[in-house]
């Protein structure tokens, strides 16, 4: 069974990723980390039992010899929310049963965070990056983590033209703030702040 995890929001400069959901959702970001294996960083924001991550190539570090996660390596205009990421038990399991083109499991570490994703090997996520990664968690979450700052997800909504089939490609994933809707690719996330409802696409 897949449950919604994380958010990812790409940009071409992590500063200005940062700054502009700070902007939209009126909520600070904390400092995430590096992730040497696809020469990315980030910044976090905690959504209670989920979390929303601000993603972009990190200039300092090498160039991975594959494909980066999340398309980044094809990134271009403003930050923008490109991908999500949904939790399993079983990696091999629900790789097996995902469309083709999800990705091979790769073990992944940072800090005491401990953690195992599919990555497609060329670092595009079937739908057009509207299926979301898969994730498989071996030890402590990093949401639990993170500051709260009182911003929950109570919908995350994902259009794209062929709707139905991706709707039958997440029959396991039963999470009530998913929604699919048939339209033009992308996708929206309603987040609940203290400043009252915000929607981040």
């Amino acid at each position: 069974m897949l449950r919604l995890d994380h958010l990812a929001v790409s940009c071409a400069d992590l500063a200005e990723g940062a700054a502009a959901v700070e902007a939209a959702l009126g909520v600070p970001l904390v400092a995430g980390g590096k992730h040497p294996h696809m020469g990315t960083h980030n910044r976090l924001l905690g959504l209670g039992e989920a979390y929303l991550e601000v993603i972009a190539v990190d200039p300092s570090a090498p160039a991975p010899a594959w494909p980066r996660w999340f398309a980044l390596d094809e990134f271009a205009g403003p930050p923008r929310l490109t991908n999500w990421v949904a939790a399993c038990d079983d990696l091999e399991a629900a790789v097996a049963t995902a469309p083709a083109g999800v990705g091979v499991p790769v073990d992944l570490a940072r800090g005491d965070l401990r953690w195992r994703m599919a990555i497609p090997e060329d670092g595009r996520l079937p739908f057009g990056g509207c299926f979301p990664a898969l994730i498989e968690w071996r030890g402590p979450h990093p949401a639990p983590r993170l500051p709260d700052v009182g911003a929950r997800l109570a919908r995350l909504v994902v259009t794209h033209p062929e709707a139905a089939a991706l709707r039958a490609a997440l029959a396991g994933c039963a999470d009530a703030r998913l929604v699919i809707e048939a339209g033009p690719k992308g996708m929206a996330a309603e987040i609940d702040t203290p400043q009252g409802r915000r929607v981040l696409a």
